[in-house]
């Protein structure tokens, strides 16, 4: 199978570059070892109508990275606006958060078309594409108007919510259909599936039967593929990273006091808030913590041009610095708070230095951080990992400490036990979480979705005759907007 891996953007996975995101930690692996290609935005656009897509191809391993200059009249409505204005705050359940406009939903849809398109120089005749994430829901769709009959699969990274939620998107019911054009799609939990199948059923009236779709593009399978992580070369990060200068100078600087750490990007779906609030009344509640544990908060901002996330970055900044004027001393900062991001290698040993990770968002797909944190430990003196029950590794780490993010005072006390959890405990907690993490590695992910998607494409041709219906739009001009959607 010759893989194309579609996302909308590609990291060159350098040492030493910040990750800004689990998605570029999943992928990069697939690239370099098993010679995927991997298509996405370079982050630069181009003026004019783009008949031929731009893309800058490079080696890395055994795959390549294929990175396209994007549309300039669209990009901003497509990724500010749509996509991050209006589907990420849905599908992490903050629909007071939706914002968008018609123009922002068309310009969406022109990128899934330009990126269709881009993609027919990558087709041979064993390809797969497996599309990633809520910038693409559309793209099966544009692939299949393009006459693109081979397998196409679909990964969403974040949560799907429950179809009231949904409905908050404009255009919900265009998109979802457009959806039913892959042949696999892949959620991260069990909710997040049923969810999507509830939506296929109640809301648009079809047949769904054990985790299948029909709909006029054939059958459309439904199935749950929790990500991974590699835990072997993340604990080989861990132990190499002890003798990096910015690890070596954070254990200098600690003078024997705990530490917690939580990495994040800046984002409302992280509960950076009410995680700060959390250690603000844990060293109220337990004034004998103060100078005995500190945080370290790594913020990596993102999307600042969306109002959302701009006043975020005020608010957090805000309460950081109220909370250290309330507790901090002369010689004391209860909270060290980083608005930049770290390559992975110093982050697994960041990760190993802290005695507790902090991962506590308000709703997650999976987190990634919770599970380079459990395999960055030392097996013979192992941190705890605080997790949020609203986060999708909580699934599978549950052995993790679980709290609810809306609950300030319950993870302040959680913290506090953390904190001081005998060894005994942590070892067990902590051999459980590795079992898991060894069962369910990126690898795995990525070997089951493939498998499955191979699958669903022999279902699917035995539905045939379905697909010579007409499709959910007639064929259409990228060029000719008014006559695209309606």
């Amino acid at each position: 199978m010759n893989l194309v891996v579609v996302s909308n953007r590609v990291s060159r996975g350098k040492p030493n570059e910040p990750m800004t995101g689990g998605l570029a930690a999943a992928l990069l692996p697939i690239v370099e070892k098993l010679g995927a290609i991997w298509v996405g935005s370079s982050g630069r656009v181009r003026d004019g109508n783009l008949k031929e897509p731009f893309a800058e191809i490079e080696a890395l391993g055994a795959g390549a990275l294929a990175m396209l200059d994007l549309p300039a009249a669209h990009y901003g409505g497509y990724y500010e606006g749509f996509a991050n204005s209006a589907l990420w705050p849905a599908l992490h359940s903050r629909a007071d958060l939706i914002r968008a406009s018609q123009e922002d939903y068309l310009s969406y849809r022109e990128v899934n078309a330009f990126m269709a398109r881009a993609l027919l120089r990558f087709r041979k005749a064993d390809s797969a594409f497996w599309i990633q994430d809520y910038h693409f829901l559309a793209l099966g769709a544009e692939l299949r108007d393009l006459r693109v009959t081979e397998p196409i699969g679909f990964f969403l990274h974040t949560p799907w919510p429950a179809r009231a939620v949904i409905g908050g998107v404009p255009h919900h019911r265009e998109l979802v259909e457009a959806m039913l054009a892959y042949d696999l799609i892949g959620f991260q939990t069990e909710e997040d599936c049923e969810n999507f199948l509830a939506y296929a059923q109640s809301d648009l009236g079809l047949v769904v039967h054990d985790g299948v779709i029909i709909s006029r593009y054939g059958r459309t399978r439904a199935a749950v593929f929790p990500i991974g992580i590699d835990p072997q070369l993340f604990a080989q990060l861990a132990t190499k990273a002890s003798t990096h200068p910015d690890v070596s100078r954070l254990r200098r600087s600690l003078n024997g006091e705990k530490l917690a750490i939580g990495v994040d990007r800046l984002d409302y779906s992280k509960g950076l808030i009410n995680r700060i609030k959390a250690f603000d009344r844990m060293w109220t509640l337990h004034p004998s913590l103060s100078r005995t544990v500190s945080l370290l908060q790594i913020a990596t901002p993102s999307r600042g041009a969306i109002e959302a996330y701009g006043n975020l970055q005020s608010d957090v900044a805000r309460l950081v610095s109220d909370v250290n004027g309330v507790h901090g001393e002369v010689d004391w900062t209860p909270i060290r708070y980083l608005n930049k991001g770290y390559g992975q290698a110093v982050l697994a040993g960041l990760y190993r230095t802290a005695q507790v990770g902090v991962v506590t968002p308000l709703q997650d797909g999976m987190n990634l951080v919770a599970k380079e944190y459990v395999a960055a430990q030392n097996p013979v003196d192992p941190g705890v990992l605080v997790l949020s029950k609203f986060a999708g590794a909580a699934n599978e780490l549950d052995t993790a400490l679980l709290v609810n993010p809306h609950d300030i005072d319950g993870m302040a006390r959680t913290i506090a036990i953390a904190l001081s959890m005998p060894l005994t405990e942590r070892r067990m907690r902590w051999e459980a979480m590795m079992a898991k993490l060894r069962g369910h590695t990126i690898q795995q992910w990525f070997a089951d979705f493939t498998d499955a998607l191979r699958e669903s494409q022999l279902d699917r041709s035995e539905l045939a005759p379905v697909l010579a219906e007409p499709p959910l739009w007639p064929l259409r001009s990228a060029s000719n907007t008014n006559a695209r959607y309606h």
